[in-house]
């Protein structure tokens, strides 16, 4: 059987990356049952006759209408799929998509009809605020890292960027790799259009935001990259838990020593 993915290196390149980082979330324990969903956008690898494929599947709704992502192409998640099962057939637990001109549908167009996550409209809402800002972020991932989830159940981590001082304070490489740091959204309702909308606002300030009591989420140039702020990030959140685990609370890196690690390496203040 013939797959989109034949005779197309760059683009079978995005769904091994995509099949490697499902590999790891379900590895770390951070997708549970179907929990979790990715989106990268792959409009920049299809080639005309991607563009001529016809539907496989009938013509759903967004459930909004976004102008930017028009004639656009995107590997998704399947809905109900578990990350595990996208890590070894991906093929089988993910689809291809095409937005319609309308900018309000899009169809199926391979491998198999799929339908992607529910959490797709959010996905591509943010999609379509990267696209409208000129960025070449090309990923989101969505997943639930336990450790910094816990401190999500923590009321002075969620004041804005206090978790992400703490973070960058346990390591230096945290503010090195995520030198936005993290954006907190108070609960809302998973999937909805809401949550939606205020991750769209803190992805303004940060590539990696927290909801609380509920998971992360990441973007950045590719998968790979995305996954890697949310690992990075949760790292030093183990890192915190160990030493309070031990009985002391640490002591984390001076404002001095953050400052020193700022210059060195030119990032953002």
């Amino acid at each position: 059987m013939s797959s989109i993915l034949d005779n197309r290196p760059a683009l079978a390149y995005e769904v091994e990356q995509v099949a490697e980082v499902a590999g790891y979330l379900w590895q770390k324990g951070w997708a549970e049952r179907n929990g979790g969903n990715i989106t990268i956008n792959v409009t920049e690898f299809v080639d005309d006759e991607i563009r001529n494929m016809p539907a496989i599947s009938p013509v759903y709704p967004i459930g909004a209408t976004l102008p930017h992502l028009k004639g656009c192409y995107f590997f998704c998640k399947g809905t109900n799929r578990r990350m595990r099962d996208l890590a070894r057939w991906p093929m089988d637990n993910g689809s291809f998509i095409r937005i319609l001109d309308d900018c309000a549908h899009y169809v199926i167009i391979a491998d198999n009809p799929v339908k992607p996550t529910s959490e797709l409209p959010s996905h591509l809402a943010v999609h379509n605020y990267l696209i409208s800002k000129g960025s070449n972020y090309k990923a989101s991932l969505h997943t639930h890292p336990i450790e910094l989830v816990a401190m999500s159940h923590c009321k002075k981590y969620l004041d804005k960027d206090v978790a992400t001082r703490l973070l960058w304070s346990m390591i230096p490489e945290t503010k090195a790799f995520c030198p936005r740091g993290l954006g907190i959204i108070p609960y809302q309702l998973p999937g909805s259009n809401d949550l939606a909308d205020s991750t769209i606002r803190e992805l303004g300030d940060y590539d990696v935001t927290l909801w609380e009591k509920h998971g992360v989420f990441a973007v950045d140039t590719d998968i790979m990259a995305a996954f890697d702020q949310v690992d990075v990030l949760n790292k030093s959140a183990l890192i915190f838990i160990a030493a309070k685990n031990m009985g002391f609370d640490p002591e984390g890196m001076s404002d001095d020593q953050m400052a020193e690690m700022t210059r060195a390496f030119n990032l953002p203040k």
